[in-house]
Protein backbone atom coordinates (compact mmCIF):
# COMPACT_ATOMS: atom_id res chain seq x y z
CA UNK A 1 0.00 0.00 0.00
CA UNK A 2 1.14 3.61 -0.51
CA UNK A 3 2.74 5.29 2.48
CA UNK A 4 -0.20 6.67 4.56
CA UNK A 5 1.90 9.28 6.38
CA UNK A 6 1.23 12.94 5.48
CA UNK A 7 2.75 14.19 2.24
CA UNK A 8 3.10 17.81 1.24
CA UNK A 9 1.55 18.48 -2.11
CA UNK A 10 2.80 20.93 -4.72
CA UNK A 11 0.92 23.96 -3.44
CA UNK A 12 1.56 23.15 0.21
CA UNK A 13 5.30 22.80 -0.45
CA UNK A 14 5.56 26.16 -2.21
CA UNK A 15 3.53 27.95 0.47
CA UNK A 16 5.58 26.43 3.31
CA UNK A 17 8.84 27.48 1.68
CA UNK A 18 7.49 30.96 1.07
CA UNK A 19 6.44 31.23 4.74
CA UNK A 20 9.86 30.07 5.89
CA UNK A 21 8.56 26.97 7.67
CA UNK A 22 10.21 24.61 5.18
CA UNK A 23 13.31 24.67 3.01
CA UNK A 24 13.57 23.28 -0.49
CA UNK A 25 16.32 20.99 0.75
CA UNK A 26 14.09 19.51 3.43
CA UNK A 27 11.26 19.01 0.91
CA UNK A 28 13.65 17.12 -1.37
CA UNK A 29 15.13 15.07 1.48
CA UNK A 30 11.64 14.02 2.58
CA UNK A 31 11.07 12.61 -0.92
CA UNK A 32 14.47 10.91 -0.95
CA UNK A 33 13.66 9.23 2.38
CA UNK A 34 10.44 7.84 0.93
CA UNK A 35 12.28 6.62 -2.15
CA UNK A 36 14.82 4.81 0.00
CA UNK A 37 12.07 3.14 2.02
CA UNK A 38 9.70 2.13 -0.80
CA UNK A 39 11.63 1.86 -4.06
CA UNK A 40 12.88 -1.73 -3.53
CA UNK A 41 9.31 -3.06 -3.64
CA UNK A 42 7.99 -0.76 -6.39
CA UNK A 43 10.74 -0.22 -8.98
CA UNK A 44 9.52 3.21 -10.06
CA UNK A 45 12.89 4.78 -10.85
CA UNK A 46 15.45 4.50 -13.62
CA UNK A 47 17.76 6.88 -11.79
CA UNK A 48 17.53 9.07 -8.69
CA UNK A 49 19.78 12.13 -8.80
CA UNK A 50 20.22 12.59 -5.07
CA UNK A 51 23.26 14.87 -5.25
CA UNK A 52 21.92 16.97 -8.11
CA UNK A 53 18.54 17.40 -6.42
CA UNK A 54 20.04 18.44 -3.08
CA UNK A 55 22.46 20.84 -4.76
CA UNK A 56 19.61 22.40 -6.75
CA UNK A 57 17.49 22.73 -3.61
CA UNK A 58 20.30 24.41 -1.71
CA UNK A 59 20.74 26.89 -4.54
CA UNK A 60 17.04 27.73 -4.33
CA UNK A 61 17.27 28.17 -0.57
CA UNK A 62 19.97 30.80 -1.01
CA UNK A 63 17.84 33.01 -3.22
CA UNK A 64 14.34 34.53 -3.50
CA UNK A 65 11.26 32.59 -4.55
CA UNK A 66 11.90 31.66 -8.16
CA UNK A 67 8.46 30.76 -9.42
CA UNK A 68 5.20 28.85 -8.87
CA UNK A 69 7.00 25.49 -8.44
CA UNK A 70 9.75 26.75 -6.12
CA UNK A 71 11.24 23.78 -4.26
CA UNK A 72 8.81 21.18 -5.64
CA UNK A 73 10.44 17.79 -6.26
CA UNK A 74 9.67 16.57 -9.77
CA UNK A 75 9.91 13.05 -11.20
CA UNK A 76 10.35 12.85 -14.99
CA UNK A 77 9.28 9.96 -17.22
CA UNK A 78 12.26 8.45 -19.00
CA UNK A 79 11.19 9.33 -22.51
CA UNK A 80 11.71 12.99 -21.56
CA UNK A 81 15.27 14.31 -21.78
CA UNK A 82 16.90 15.63 -18.60
CA UNK A 83 20.44 16.92 -18.93
CA UNK A 84 23.11 14.55 -17.54
CA UNK A 85 20.59 11.84 -16.64
CA UNK A 86 19.75 8.57 -18.43
CA UNK A 87 17.42 8.74 -21.42
CA UNK A 88 16.71 5.07 -22.07
CA UNK A 89 13.06 5.16 -23.16
CA UNK A 90 12.54 1.75 -21.61
CA UNK A 91 14.66 0.07 -24.28
CA UNK A 92 17.99 -1.80 -24.22
CA UNK A 93 18.85 0.06 -27.42
CA UNK A 94 19.48 3.20 -25.36
CA UNK A 95 20.71 1.53 -22.18
CA UNK A 96 23.83 3.73 -22.03
CA UNK A 97 22.43 7.00 -23.37
CA UNK A 98 22.74 10.14 -21.26
CA UNK A 99 20.81 13.22 -22.33
CA UNK A 100 22.89 16.29 -23.14
CA UNK A 101 20.04 18.78 -22.72
CA UNK A 102 16.72 19.39 -21.00
CA UNK A 103 13.44 18.85 -22.82
CA UNK A 104 11.44 22.06 -23.12
CA UNK A 105 9.00 20.97 -20.41
CA UNK A 106 11.85 20.17 -18.02
CA UNK A 107 13.58 23.49 -18.69
CA UNK A 108 10.31 25.33 -18.06
CA UNK A 109 9.81 23.43 -14.82
CA UNK A 110 13.33 24.34 -13.65
CA UNK A 111 12.67 27.98 -14.55
CA UNK A 112 9.55 27.81 -12.36
CA UNK A 113 11.62 26.52 -9.42
CA UNK A 114 11.10 22.75 -9.64
CA UNK A 115 13.85 20.39 -8.49
CA UNK A 116 14.43 17.33 -10.68
CA UNK A 117 14.58 14.19 -8.52
CA UNK A 118 15.34 11.78 -11.33
CA UNK A 119 13.91 9.63 -14.09
CA UNK A 120 10.98 7.23 -13.75
CA UNK A 121 10.34 3.96 -15.55
CA UNK A 122 8.42 3.87 -18.81
CA UNK A 123 7.18 1.06 -20.98
CA UNK A 124 9.27 0.47 -24.09
CA UNK A 125 9.23 3.74 -26.07
CA UNK A 126 5.99 4.62 -24.22
CA UNK A 127 4.17 1.84 -26.04
CA UNK A 128 2.69 -1.30 -24.48
CA UNK A 129 5.61 -3.56 -23.48
CA UNK A 130 5.73 -3.35 -19.65
CA UNK A 131 8.39 -1.88 -17.41
CA UNK A 132 9.40 -3.48 -14.11
CA UNK A 133 7.29 -1.11 -11.98
CA UNK A 134 4.70 -2.58 -9.62
CA UNK A 135 1.40 -1.15 -8.40
CA UNK A 136 1.71 0.43 -4.93
CA UNK A 137 -1.71 -0.92 -3.88
CA UNK A 138 -0.80 -4.48 -4.83
CA UNK A 139 2.66 -5.42 -6.16
CA UNK A 140 1.09 -8.36 -7.98
CA UNK A 141 -0.70 -5.87 -10.25
CA UNK A 142 0.39 -3.45 -12.96
CA UNK A 143 0.58 0.30 -12.29
CA UNK A 144 -0.57 0.80 -15.88
CA UNK A 145 1.43 2.21 -18.73
CA UNK A 146 3.17 3.78 -20.29
CA UNK A 147 3.86 6.29 -17.49
CA UNK A 148 4.27 3.46 -15.00
CA UNK A 149 7.00 4.83 -12.76
CA UNK A 150 5.58 8.35 -12.61
CA UNK A 151 2.14 7.21 -11.44
CA UNK A 152 3.60 4.80 -8.90
CA UNK A 153 6.07 7.39 -7.56
CA UNK A 154 3.31 9.91 -6.86
CA UNK A 155 1.04 7.24 -5.37
CA UNK A 156 3.84 6.25 -2.97
CA UNK A 157 4.62 9.83 -2.00
CA UNK A 158 8.10 9.59 -3.53
CA UNK A 159 7.36 12.84 -5.37
CA UNK A 160 4.45 15.31 -5.21
CA UNK A 161 4.64 15.90 -8.97
CA UNK A 162 5.61 13.74 -11.93
CA UNK A 163 5.65 14.16 -15.68
CA UNK A 164 4.02 11.56 -17.89
CA UNK A 165 2.99 11.41 -21.52
CA UNK A 166 -0.10 10.06 -23.26
CA UNK A 167 -0.42 8.69 -26.78
CA UNK A 168 -3.35 6.37 -26.03
CA UNK A 169 -4.10 6.23 -22.29
CA UNK A 170 -0.70 6.57 -20.67
CA UNK A 171 -1.55 9.27 -18.11
CA UNK A 172 -5.22 8.63 -17.38
CA UNK A 173 -5.05 4.83 -17.04
CA UNK A 174 -2.02 4.64 -14.68
CA UNK A 175 -3.56 7.38 -12.54
CA UNK A 176 -6.74 5.32 -12.32
CA UNK A 177 -4.87 2.14 -11.38
CA UNK A 178 -2.63 3.90 -8.82
CA UNK A 179 -5.29 6.07 -7.19
CA UNK A 180 -3.86 9.50 -8.03
CA UNK A 181 -4.84 12.51 -10.12
CA UNK A 182 -3.76 12.31 -13.75
CA UNK A 183 -4.18 15.29 -16.07
CA UNK A 184 -3.66 15.13 -19.84
CA UNK A 185 -4.04 18.69 -21.14
CA UNK A 186 -5.42 19.69 -24.50
CA UNK A 187 -3.18 18.48 -27.31
CA UNK A 188 -0.06 20.63 -27.79
CA UNK A 189 -0.62 22.70 -24.64
CA UNK A 190 2.73 21.64 -23.15
CA UNK A 191 5.93 21.79 -25.19
CA UNK A 192 6.98 18.34 -26.47
CA UNK A 193 10.47 19.20 -27.71
CA UNK A 194 12.95 16.77 -26.16
CA UNK A 195 10.30 14.12 -25.59
CA UNK A 196 11.09 10.97 -27.56
CA UNK A 197 8.17 10.78 -30.01
CA UNK A 198 5.93 7.80 -30.57
CA UNK A 199 3.05 9.28 -32.60
CA UNK A 200 3.38 12.99 -33.28
CA UNK A 201 -0.34 13.57 -33.93
CA UNK A 202 -1.20 12.18 -30.49
CA UNK A 203 1.74 12.56 -28.06
CA UNK A 204 0.85 14.85 -25.14
CA UNK A 205 2.78 15.72 -21.97
CA UNK A 206 0.73 15.42 -18.77
CA UNK A 207 1.18 15.33 -15.01
CA UNK A 208 0.48 13.19 -11.93
CA UNK A 209 -0.28 14.75 -8.54
CA UNK A 210 -2.30 14.03 -5.40
CA UNK A 211 -4.79 16.88 -5.95
CA UNK A 212 -6.40 18.68 -8.86
CA UNK A 213 -5.19 22.17 -7.83
CA UNK A 214 -1.63 20.79 -7.73
CA UNK A 215 -2.02 19.55 -11.31
CA UNK A 216 -3.53 22.88 -12.39
CA UNK A 217 -0.66 24.83 -10.84
CA UNK A 218 1.98 22.63 -12.46
CA UNK A 219 0.55 22.79 -15.98
CA UNK A 220 -0.17 26.48 -15.55
CA UNK A 221 3.49 27.03 -14.70
CA UNK A 222 4.51 25.30 -17.95
CA UNK A 223 1.87 26.80 -20.23
CA UNK A 224 1.48 30.32 -18.83
CA UNK A 225 -2.27 29.82 -18.44
CA UNK A 226 -4.33 30.35 -15.31
CA UNK A 227 -5.91 26.92 -14.83
CA UNK A 228 -6.58 27.04 -11.09
CA UNK A 229 -10.10 25.87 -10.19
CA UNK A 230 -12.16 28.19 -8.01
CA UNK A 231 -12.63 26.63 -4.56
CA UNK A 232 -16.27 27.73 -4.41
CA UNK A 233 -17.27 26.29 -7.78
CA UNK A 234 -20.29 23.98 -7.83
CA UNK A 235 -21.93 22.64 -11.01
CA UNK A 236 -25.64 22.99 -11.64
CA UNK A 237 -25.91 19.79 -13.68
CA UNK A 238 -23.71 16.98 -15.00
CA UNK A 239 -23.30 15.07 -18.24
CA UNK A 240 -22.54 11.34 -18.00
CA UNK A 241 -21.15 9.23 -20.83
CA UNK A 242 -20.46 5.50 -20.77
CA UNK A 243 -19.14 5.74 -24.38
CA UNK A 244 -19.80 3.32 -27.27
CA UNK A 245 -17.27 0.95 -25.70
CA UNK A 246 -19.21 0.18 -22.53
CA UNK A 247 -19.32 -3.50 -23.47
CA UNK A 248 -15.58 -3.59 -22.64
CA UNK A 249 -16.23 -2.55 -19.03
CA UNK A 250 -15.34 -5.23 -16.49
CA UNK A 251 -17.88 -6.24 -13.81
CA UNK A 252 -16.13 -4.22 -11.09
CA UNK A 253 -16.42 -1.05 -13.19
CA UNK A 254 -20.06 -1.69 -14.10
CA UNK A 255 -20.99 -2.06 -10.43
CA UNK A 256 -18.93 0.93 -9.26
CA UNK A 257 -20.06 3.19 -12.12
CA UNK A 258 -23.75 2.43 -11.65
CA UNK A 259 -23.45 3.26 -7.95
CA UNK A 260 -21.55 6.44 -8.84
CA UNK A 261 -24.23 7.54 -11.28
CA UNK A 262 -26.95 6.90 -8.69
CA UNK A 263 -25.04 8.95 -6.13
CA UNK A 264 -24.68 11.87 -8.53
CA UNK A 265 -28.32 11.77 -9.61
CA UNK A 266 -29.40 12.14 -5.98
CA UNK A 267 -27.42 15.39 -5.77
CA UNK A 268 -27.77 17.09 -9.15
CA UNK A 269 -29.66 16.89 -12.43
CA UNK A 270 -27.71 14.48 -14.66
CA UNK A 271 -28.11 13.85 -18.37
CA UNK A 272 -26.69 11.13 -20.53
CA UNK A 273 -24.26 12.89 -22.85
CA UNK A 274 -25.44 12.97 -26.44
CA UNK A 275 -23.36 13.95 -29.45
CA UNK A 276 -24.80 15.07 -32.77
CA UNK A 277 -25.77 12.09 -34.98
CA UNK A 278 -23.10 12.89 -37.56
CA UNK A 279 -20.52 12.72 -34.77
CA UNK A 280 -21.91 9.66 -32.99
CA UNK A 281 -21.84 7.53 -36.13
CA UNK A 282 -18.07 8.04 -36.39
CA UNK A 283 -17.21 7.11 -32.79
CA UNK A 284 -17.20 3.30 -33.08
CA UNK A 285 -14.53 3.50 -35.80
CA UNK A 286 -12.36 5.91 -33.83
CA UNK A 287 -10.56 3.11 -31.96
CA UNK A 288 -9.30 1.55 -35.19
CA UNK A 289 -8.42 4.97 -36.60
CA UNK A 290 -6.32 5.70 -33.51
CA UNK A 291 -4.57 2.33 -33.80
CA UNK A 292 -3.70 2.86 -37.45
CA UNK A 293 -2.38 6.39 -36.93
CA UNK A 294 -0.35 5.28 -33.90
CA UNK A 295 1.14 2.37 -35.86
CA UNK A 296 2.02 4.47 -38.89
CA UNK A 297 3.57 7.32 -36.94
CA UNK A 298 5.51 4.99 -34.63
CA UNK A 299 6.97 3.31 -37.72
CA UNK A 300 8.32 6.74 -38.66
CA UNK A 301 9.45 7.96 -35.23
CA UNK A 302 11.22 4.65 -34.49
CA UNK A 303 12.62 4.08 -37.99
CA UNK A 304 16.18 4.53 -36.70
CA UNK A 305 15.79 2.04 -33.86
CA UNK A 306 14.14 -0.46 -36.20
CA UNK A 307 17.01 -0.09 -38.66
CA UNK A 308 19.89 -0.46 -36.20
CA UNK A 309 18.47 -3.02 -33.74
CA UNK A 310 15.17 -4.64 -34.76
CA UNK A 311 15.86 -7.69 -32.61
CA UNK A 312 16.16 -5.48 -29.52
CA UNK A 313 12.55 -4.36 -29.93
CA UNK A 314 9.74 -6.31 -28.29
CA UNK A 315 7.72 -8.55 -30.60
CA UNK A 316 4.63 -6.38 -30.14
CA UNK A 317 6.38 -3.11 -30.98
CA UNK A 318 8.23 -4.60 -33.93
CA UNK A 319 4.93 -5.91 -35.33
CA UNK A 320 3.32 -2.49 -34.81
CA UNK A 321 6.16 -0.74 -36.65
CA UNK A 322 6.05 -3.21 -39.53
CA UNK A 323 2.27 -2.94 -39.79
CA UNK A 324 2.43 0.84 -39.80
CA UNK A 325 5.16 0.92 -42.44
CA UNK A 326 3.12 -1.39 -44.66
CA UNK A 327 0.04 0.81 -44.75
CA UNK A 328 -0.79 1.79 -48.35
CA UNK A 329 -0.59 5.48 -49.28
CA UNK A 330 -4.35 5.68 -49.80
CA UNK A 331 -4.97 4.46 -46.23
CA UNK A 332 -2.54 7.02 -44.83
CA UNK A 333 -4.21 9.84 -46.76
CA UNK A 334 -7.69 8.70 -45.79
CA UNK A 335 -6.81 8.42 -42.11
CA UNK A 336 -5.15 11.82 -41.98
CA UNK A 337 -8.26 13.36 -43.50
CA UNK A 338 -10.53 11.39 -41.13
CA UNK A 339 -8.58 12.63 -38.09
CA UNK A 340 -8.91 16.26 -39.13
CA UNK A 341 -12.60 15.82 -39.99
CA UNK A 342 -13.38 14.17 -36.66
CA UNK A 343 -11.61 16.87 -34.67
CA UNK A 344 -13.36 19.58 -36.69
CA UNK A 345 -16.76 17.93 -36.15
CA UNK A 346 -16.27 17.84 -32.38
CA UNK A 347 -15.09 21.43 -32.36
CA UNK A 348 -18.14 22.48 -34.37
CA UNK A 349 -20.77 20.55 -32.43
CA UNK A 350 -19.46 20.93 -28.87
CA UNK A 351 -19.90 24.15 -26.94
CA UNK A 352 -16.62 25.67 -25.83
CA UNK A 353 -17.45 24.98 -22.18
CA UNK A 354 -18.62 21.38 -22.66
CA UNK A 355 -17.49 18.87 -20.04
CA UNK A 356 -18.62 15.36 -19.15
CA UNK A 357 -17.83 12.36 -16.93
CA UNK A 358 -16.77 8.99 -18.28
CA UNK A 359 -14.80 5.97 -17.02
CA UNK A 360 -11.01 6.21 -16.90
CA UNK A 361 -10.32 2.48 -17.29
CA UNK A 362 -12.29 -0.77 -17.78
CA UNK A 363 -11.76 -1.76 -14.14
CA UNK A 364 -9.08 -2.07 -11.50
CA UNK A 365 -5.43 -2.73 -12.36
CA UNK A 366 -4.87 -6.11 -14.05
CA UNK A 367 -2.39 -8.62 -12.74
CA UNK A 368 1.19 -7.73 -13.64
CA UNK A 369 1.68 -10.61 -16.06
CA UNK A 370 -1.46 -9.62 -18.00
CA UNK A 371 0.00 -6.34 -19.29
CA UNK A 372 -0.57 -2.68 -18.54
CA UNK A 373 -4.32 -2.56 -19.17
CA UNK A 374 -6.73 -1.66 -21.95
CA UNK A 375 -6.89 2.03 -23.06
CA UNK A 376 -10.35 1.57 -24.57
CA UNK A 377 -11.78 4.45 -22.51
CA UNK A 378 -8.89 6.75 -23.44
CA UNK A 379 -8.12 6.32 -27.14
CA UNK A 380 -11.02 8.40 -28.43
CA UNK A 381 -10.23 11.46 -26.29
CA UNK A 382 -6.52 11.26 -27.12
CA UNK A 383 -7.34 10.97 -30.82
CA UNK A 384 -9.44 14.12 -30.54
CA UNK A 385 -6.80 15.94 -28.48
CA UNK A 386 -9.30 16.76 -25.72
CA UNK A 387 -8.30 17.65 -22.14
CA UNK A 388 -8.86 14.86 -19.61
CA UNK A 389 -8.40 14.57 -15.86
CA UNK A 390 -8.96 11.42 -13.82
CA UNK A 391 -9.73 11.53 -10.10
CA UNK A 392 -9.64 8.53 -7.73
CA UNK A 393 -13.28 8.23 -6.66
CA UNK A 394 -14.27 4.58 -7.20
CA UNK A 395 -13.04 1.29 -5.82
CA UNK A 396 -13.27 -2.31 -6.89
CA UNK A 397 -14.35 -5.21 -4.69
CA UNK A 398 -10.87 -5.58 -3.17
CA UNK A 399 -10.49 -1.87 -2.46
CA UNK A 400 -8.31 -1.15 -5.50
CA UNK A 401 -8.89 2.26 -7.12
CA UNK A 402 -10.79 3.10 -10.30
CA UNK A 403 -10.72 6.62 -11.67
CA UNK A 404 -13.51 8.85 -12.92
CA UNK A 405 -12.41 10.69 -16.05
CA UNK A 406 -13.51 14.28 -16.69
CA UNK A 407 -13.30 15.24 -20.38
CA UNK A 408 -13.97 18.59 -22.00
CA UNK A 409 -14.04 20.40 -25.30
CA UNK A 410 -10.71 21.29 -26.87
CA UNK A 411 -9.16 24.13 -24.89
CA UNK A 412 -11.57 23.83 -21.96
CA UNK A 413 -8.82 22.71 -19.61
CA UNK A 414 -9.94 24.96 -16.79
CA UNK A 415 -13.51 23.65 -17.05
CA UNK A 416 -12.24 20.08 -16.82
CA UNK A 417 -10.05 20.84 -13.81
CA UNK A 418 -12.81 22.83 -12.12
CA UNK A 419 -15.25 19.90 -12.29
CA UNK A 420 -12.57 17.37 -11.34
CA UNK A 421 -11.71 19.44 -8.28
CA UNK A 422 -15.37 19.70 -7.28
CA UNK A 423 -15.72 15.91 -7.53
CA UNK A 424 -12.76 15.35 -5.21
CA UNK A 425 -13.93 17.97 -2.73
CA UNK A 426 -17.53 16.77 -2.73
CA UNK A 427 -17.29 13.00 -3.11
Amino acid sequence: MPDPSPLRGVIETVKAIDRGTLTAEQAVRDCLDRIEAQEPGIGAWVAVDEKGAIDAARTLDRGPMRGPLHGVALAVKDIVAVQDLPWRCGSPIWADRIAGFDAGSVALARNAGAVILGKTETTEFANSHPSRTRNPFDPARTPGGSSSGSAAAVACGMAPLAFGTQTAGSVIRPASFCGVVGYKPSFDLIETGGVAPLARSLDTVGVFTRSVPDAALAVGALSGLDLMPAPDFAPTDLALLRTPFWDRALPELVSAWEAFEDRLRRRLPCDDQRFAPEVSTLLPGAQDLHLRIMARESSESLAHEYRIAPDALSDSLRAQIEGGAAQPPEVRARDRSALQDLRALFHHHLSADAVWLTPAAPGTAPMFEDGTGDPVFNRLWTLLGLPCCTVPLLTGPEGHPIGVQVVGAMGNDRGVLRLADWLMRSL
